[in-house]
């Protein structure tokens, strides 16, 4: 049979046969789009009065009559946290909690005015605000790793890269919103699976970018569309939107994990033969995304409990797909095999791979900074308890495997039971 199921954002998805080609909005009930659209319709309302009404109070202006939307002591809470935005030890969970779940669009405006953006600019702000709304509910919620917690994150590490005297003493405005808008979108509309997964399943994205950072390019796309949507930018000359986009583009399309090395390379090169010239836009642009790629894998860098979260949500994620793969008879993806990946194992790879050789470079570039500093340390030590418990998992299963009475089951019991 030929069935087709239309999504929640109105994409087809088809099944012919027993082959699944599945649109992974996808894993959204269907059934209740009619309701989830009415109540996010209520939502983006309820949230810019909310923000206007916290926006306010960040900036010590009490209104006359209170909406009491938010609780007030939350709000203060909230407001003492955005004191410290540019701290490492940030915890970006607290604050999410403090917002109501709105991290990402009360960062982004407290960081736009301390930024000056907003006045350089002439943004209006209740544009403004729409726009931000409009990215953070883009952002799926059931994700465990990529919603608009991680893109909140990001825009905060993004903020304190920033801020490292080597790139600050350079940056221009465009650059500052280059930066943080590229951070604030640079997963927006994550589909919670990856490249690979679009491919082989034949979704249209992977189509419609011939196989070629599907993801990067979507995201992409899809901020583009939500800046000409909300006409944030449309008192601006044509031109200068156009760079815009395109350079959002380039910072976004960096985040692709496959081009690592491309970047790598190009890094070392540039610190070897110290040729980085930062008043040219040209290698500025090129550390603003390494800055962004920094940031979206810096998870391991931070203190050890937000470390740890962040750890135990992208392998939650990985999870999924493996039982979606399983589920539709395809081979699981590396990483994806909760029997065969653990935490531990996956987060030492990653650290040993892809983090420890970027960000000792990014050091290397800030001059060892005391976040540079701080970063690598987090690092090693975070390395240094995920090896722990991978010792004790691999112990444990050598203890099981000799009494020979443990089941399967019981195994992963144990294993859960050793992460603290």
């Amino acid at each position: 049979g030929d069935a087709r199921v239309r999504g929640q954002t109105g994409v087809v998805s088809e099944r012919r046969g027993s082959y699944p080609f599945i649109d992974f909005r996808l894993l959204n009930n269907t059934a209740l789009s009619g309701e989830v659209g009415t109540k996010k319709k209520v939502k983006r309302l309820l949230s810019f009065q909310r923000y206007f009404h916290a926006s306010r109070l960040l900036r010590g202006i009490v209104p006359q009559a209170s909406l009491y939307l938010l609780d007030e002591d939350y709000l203060g809470q909230a407001r003492h946290m955005l004191s410290k935005v540019g701290m490492w030890d940030f915890d970006i969970f607290l604050f999410d909690r403090l917002t109501n779940g709105n991290s990402l669009v009360t960062l982004l405006c407290h960081l736009f005015n301390v930024h000056g953006l907003i006045h350089h600019f002439q943004l209006d702000m209740v544009t403004l605000h729409r726009f931000f709304v409009m990215v953070q509910e883009d952002y799926h919620s059931q994700n465990p790793y990529h919603n608009a917690v991680h893109a909140a994150d990001v825009t905060q590490a993004m903020h304190c890269y920033l801020r490292e005297p080597k790139l600050a003493n350079f940056l221009t405005p465009s650059d500052i919103m280059l930066g943080l808008l590229a951070a604030a979108a640079h997963d927006v509309d994550h589909p919670g699976v990856n490249q690979p997964f679009l491919i082989k399943t034949k979704h249209h994205l992977a189509s419609l970018y011939q196989n070629v950072s599907v993801l990067e390019n979507h995201h992409w796309r899809s901020t583009i569309g939500m800046l000409r949507e909300s006409r944030l930018l449309a008192h601006l000359p044509k031109e200068v939107t156009q760079d815009i986009e395109q350079q959002l583009g380039s910072l976004i399309l960096a985040t692709d994990i496959n081009r690592q090395n491309e970047f790598l390379i190009r890094l070392k090169s540039h610190l070897d033969n110290q040729d980085l010239r930062l008043e040219d836009a040209q290698d500025r642009h090129f550390m603003l995304q390494i800055a962004l790629k920094c940031a979206d894998i810096c998870n391991p860098c931070r203190v050890w409990d937000l470390s740890k979260q962040w750890s135990e949500r992208v392998c939650e994620e990985f999870y999924r797909q493996g039982d979606l793969e399983q589920k539709f008879e395809l081979e699981i993806s590396p990483l994806c095999n909760q029997q065969k990946d653990t935490v531990p194992s996956i987060q030492i790879g990653f650290m040993t791979y892809i983090v420890e050789p970027l960000f000792e470079r990014w050091a290397q570039f800030t001059g060892n900074t005391p976040l540079s500093e701080n970063m690598l340390n987090h690092l090693r030590r975070n390395k240094a308890k995920w090896r722990n418990l991978l010792h004790k998992q691999h112990s444990s299963s050598r203890s099981n495997d000799h009494s020979g009475q443990v089941t399967g089951s019981q195994e992963q019991t144990l294993n859960e039971e050793e992460t603290p």
